[in-house]
């Protein structure tokens, strides 16, 4: 390596650490607003947001950063698997693999940063910030006309980053890329199509079956118990409360603050015990891929999901396929009855297996069971691609949304709260994310299958409360690796093939034969 390069190689890893620090800044003030920043101040916030976006972009943007790829050799070929090959012998010699993949994760971003103008930046930024606040209040007042002009309004901004950033085939592909590198629309849709005509008959096997009791989940459950009891599981999981924190808030989510910060949030219903640990359990997930990042890549913009489906590969295997696993609640149970034996002193381990593995087409996507879950994304991914090219209108959406409800999952919602603002990703601008929820169940299949051909004794591991061993298979496999591995080298990688749903629906079927007594 020249010193040329050397130099090169040190200005971009500068510029990758600021924009990383201002990414992290930005989180903070995200994690405030939708925590406990008081109503009032989002107009300022939503001008601190702007101008944190706007530095942000400059940097990845930068000429200073152009010069850096261009003397260490990077191009086009780094926007493609296939170009990546060739990437050893087209950069610069001398540089580590972690470099190399810096570099191609930098030069994707730089490359995309110089196809939006500052001012679409800034005005996405500052238009998001006030809509997550009207968001929430339409939501809790059951007004969708109140949020509409805002949703209008990211929908034209979203449609003109689309055609700044460029496509092929669709718009939407143009956003998807942003959480699914390299995938696009119509792949997504075959995946969609092919899950859903296997997903609609076992829903319809299960709702002509005797229907399991889920009674004890509706009773009583005071807050202070939920949380209490969600810090152990957490706690069980490896989860570091050192480097991390947990609190309320109207929507879940896990957000990074730094590098040894990562926070989660939930919600809680008293008399519905799944909304709270679920959510506990999911965003735990999340938080322990974002803990497990190699040392060698903390501190860059390396340190991240490499996509969402990786990322919401982790929620759900701790999700479902460990925590609503019955051998978790064998372990379990006995120590949530103890915090709640009014509730739980008749229920066995079996009979609570079953009511949290119940299967019924509900309302709320964040709340539905395993099988249907996937249903309430392709609603919404129906609905946001038709957006996106403009062939369906905002003003539309509730009694579209009614509709799809309908065709999907067979009811439909009586308030808009219940549909159409249910989720806050809209007001985020957040399109092309919601494929991603459905992915990550496919491909979080797909490596639990690995992982128990790996850890053989893994449900007794699961029984005993042993996550040690599960939580170091996927720092080993999948976590320490952050964005320096792509969503696809790490699918080739652990089981030998490409993105496949037919261990997801294995699952599926061989888990509710058994729940519901079906003859699938």
């Amino acid at each position: 390596m020249t010193e040329v390069q050397k130099k090169a190689l040190e200005s971009l890893k500068s510029i990758d650490r600021e924009v990383y620090l201002l990414s992290h800044i930005g989180a903070a003030l995200g994690w405030d607003q939708e925590t406990y920043m008081p109503e009032e101040a989002v107009d300022e916030r939503s001008e601190q947001g702007a101008l944190l976006s706007s530095l942000g972009h400059s940097r990845v943007a930068s000429d200073g950063l152009a010069e850096a790829l261009e003397a260490l050799g990077a191009g086009d070929f780094l926007l493609t698997e296939q170009g990546w090959a060739q990437a050893e012998n087209s950069l610069a010699p001398g540089l580590t693999e972690t470099d190399r993949a810096l570099i191609r994760h930098v030069y994707r971003a730089h490359k995309r940063a110089t196809c939006l103008p500052d001012s679409l930046v800034r005005e996405l930024s500052q238009t998001t910030s006030k809509a997550q606040t009207v968001w929430a209040k339409a939501r809790k007042q059951d007004d969708f006309e109140s949020f509409r002009p805002y949703l209008e309004k990211i929908i034209d901004l979203k449609r003109q980053e689309a055609e700044a950033v460029g496509y092929g085939d669709h718009p939407y592909d143009a956003l998807l890329d942003t959480y699914e590198p390299g995938m696009k629309t119509a792949e997504v849709q075959q995946v969609f199509d092919a899950l859903g005509a296997e997903l609609v008959p076992l829903v319809q096997a299960i709702k002509d079956a005797p229907q399991v009791d889920d009674s004890f989940l509706e009773k009583h459950y005071p807050v202070a118990g939920q949380e209490a009891f969600g810090y152990e599981v957490l706690n069980a999981m490896g989860y570091d409360l050192t480097r991390g924190r947990m609190d309320v808030t109207a929507h879940p989510f896990t957000t990074t603050l730094g590098t040894k910060d990562v926070r989660i949030t939930t919600r809680y219903a008293e008399n519905f015990f799944k909304t709270g640990i679920f959510s506990i359990i999911h965003e735990g997930g999340h938080a322990l891929y974002e803990q497990g990042f190699s040392p060698e890549i903390a501190g860059t913009s390396l340190a991240d999901g490499t996509s969402l489906g990786i990322h919401e590969s982790q929620s759900r295997t701790w999700e479902n396929m460990i925590g609503r696993s019955r051998p978790f609640w064998d372990h379990f149970l006995p120590r949530l009855a103890s915090r709640f034996p009014e509730n739980l002193k008749d229920v066995s381990s079996e009979a609570f297996y079953r009511g949290i593995n119940k299967v019924e087409p509900s309302l709320i996507r964040v709340e539905a069971d395993e099988v249907t879950y996937s249903l309430h994304v392709m609603l919404r991914f129906n609905l946001e691609t038709r957006l996106i090219t403009g062939e369906i209108a905002v003003k539309d959406l509730p009694e579209l949304w009614r509709q799809e409800s309908r065709r999907l999952l067979g009811i439909e919602p009586a308030k808009d709260a219940d549909g159409v603002l249910q989720d806050v990703h809209w007001s985020f601008g957040l399109f092309g994310y919601f494929p991603t929820y459905a992915l990550g169940n496919i491909i979080g299949a797909q490596f639990f299958q690995v992982m128990e051909q790996q850890l053989p004794d893994l449900q007794n591991m699961i029984s005993r409360g042993d996550f040690a061993p599960i939580l170091q298979w996927l720092r080993d496999a999948i976590h320490q690796y952050g964005s320096a591995k792509t969503a696809g080298e790490l699918i080739r990688r652990i089981t030998g093939g490409g993105l496949d749903s037919r261990p997801f629906m294995e699952y599926l079927r061989t888990k509710y034969r058994d729940v519901y007594r079906l003859s699938l």
